[in-house]
């Protein structure tokens, strides 16, 4: 996969993270929701995590109390992916076949008791895309169980959108 595909998926997630938010944060239902803000959480709390893993800096993750309302972790999101832009545009992102240490894979090899083989930051990157689509999948689910109409996100959406900037706007 060539560095364009990834930041391809890259900017994809970001349109859709944006694009669950600016409903989910319409619905007065999901203020309350604490499954949403658990979910949302954990989304964004991956995606730090790993941003911070690539450019080698200690993991500085806020914890979920921390935050007052739902805006403040979709706020959060929106801090990330402007560091995720100028993570991208620097040469760092180039070296897709760096082998990327991941702190709690040590965690899961006592756990399993098996080796981890290391990954890439290549793998790593579509690691977060497709973890992020598959919360944003539950995100959506349970939104709609809260009687919202979820907005199309998926991949070939985007691209037939014209592949559209990410818009953030909470009102």
């Amino acid at each position: 996969m060539q560095p364009s595909e990834i930041s391809l998926l890259l900017q994809h997630m970001k349109w859709a993270d944006a694009e669950v938010w600016k409903k989910v944060l319409r619905l007065p239902a999901s203020d309350e929701d604490e499954r949403i803000k658990k979910l949302f959480y954990h989304l964004h709390q991956v995606q730090c995590a790993f941003y911070y893993i690539w450019n080698d800096q200690p993991l500085d993750i806020v914890k979920l109390e921390e935050f007052t309302d739902l805006k403040s972790i979709a706020k959060w999101g929106l801090d990330y992916q402007t560091k995720l832009d100028a993570f991208l545009a620097s040469s760092q992102s180039n070296d897709v076949k760096k082998i990327i240490d991941i702190p709690w894979s040590k965690f899961l090899e006592r756990r399993i008791g098996r080796k981890i083989v290391p990954a890439t930051l290549e793998e790593t990157m579509l690691q977060v895309t497709s973890h992020s689509t598959y919360h944003r999948a539950q995100i959506n689910a349970r939104f709609h169980e809260l009687g919202g109409e979820p907005p199309m996100v998926d991949f070939i959406a985007w691209v037939w959108f014209g592949k559209p900037a990410t818009e953030w706007n909470f009102a």
